[in-house]
């Protein structure tokens, strides 16, 4: 029971997480020590299952996709989301430079947990991370595009929402967004069109069970690979939490507001967002620092 409410406190994390764009579940699972248990579990969703729930029944089947682990985890994951996504909400937009400084501390604090966990650095790894930092980088500065309507299009985008959110340093909602499909998505979710969301849904667990598979792969074959990559992939996402942004264009959301489009990280002399509480930011980043060494440290024991 302590092992499955732990799990539990860690998806409240993830699902926390998830609902800024910018910040992924990906991360938070590995600093939490469960992301290779949570990939392995979506990998047994194959043929294996199957023979499994023919000979040993639906104990046997359960048991083979990790269930119980994965039940308590999404159980956390929408627990926070429902408690906590009007806090999130009112927090992005009254005190965005202090929240972007906590996990701005948090996914550097978390490159260097993921770098660590590299057995042999050498050249190979060194460029792996390069490269994963690169695309990163340009992940975030690209321009949104504006979005298809299309009911295939609608299945893709879940397909590459969940493939970002499996990745630390890569957030799903982020990714919906360069899309052009953020607001369109959760417009439908809040109207309640279950056409968009079944198709969205389904993207989601095509994308989560093919994919799971590819990254079960490569930590089984190129682990240091991997991880160098992750590691790039978290120090490239680190300029889009960078608290310090001014906006260069505006967009409209589904409730008909103007929020930010385009966004450029500058230093705090060259904020023009309000006030940039420097020492607040340097604190906040501190604390989300500590708190995943104070994770990793736990999650190692």
């Amino acid at each position: 029971m302590k092992y499955y409410l732990f799990t539990f406190l860690k998806g409240m994390a993830m699902g926390i997480a998830e609902v800024i764009p910018g910040v992924s579940g990906g991360t938070i699972a590995f600093i939490t020590g469960i992301y290779e248990t949570l990939i392995n579990s979506f990998k047994s969703f194959n043929g294996e299952l199957f023979k499994k729930l023919k000979t040993e029944g639906i104990k046997g089947a359960w048991e083979h996709i990790n269930g119980n682990f994965l039940v308590a985890l999404f159980a956390g994951m929408f627990v926070s989301i429902v408690a906590f996504v009007g806090l999130i909400t009112y927090l992005l937009e009254n005190h965005q430079v202090l929240l972007w400084a906590f996990f701005f501390g948090l996914i550097l604090s978390s490159a260097f947990y993921v770098g660590k966990q590299v057995v042999k650095w050498n050249m190979v790894t060194m460029l792996a991370m390069i490269a994963g930092a690169v695309i990163a980088y340009f992940i975030t500065v690209a321009s949104p595009a504006n979005g298809n309507e299309a009911l295939w299009f609608v299945f893709v985008s879940g397909m590459i929402a969940i493939s970002a959110m499996l990745l630390p340093g890569l957030s799903g909602s982020f990714i919906l967004l360069l899309m052009g499909m953020y607001a369109y998505i959760f417009g439908a979710i809040k109207d309640l069109d279950f056409t968009i969301i079944g198709l969205f849904v389904g993207g989601c667990i095509v994308g989560l069970l093919s994919f799971s598979h590819v990254l079960s792969w490569t930590f089984k074959n190129y682990r240091d690979l991997t991880l160098a990559i992750l590691t790039g992939f978290m120090i490239g996402s680190l300029n889009k939490v960078w608290p310090w942004r001014n906006v260069i264009s505006y967009r409209e959301d589904s409730h008909g507001e103007q929020v930010p489009f385009l966004e450029k990280s500058v230093l705090p002399t060259a904020f023009d967002g309000g006030e940039p509480f420097i020492l607040g930011v340097i604190a906040l980043a501190v604390v989300g620092y500590l708190l995943v060494y104070l994770l990793g440290k736990y999650s190692n024991d």
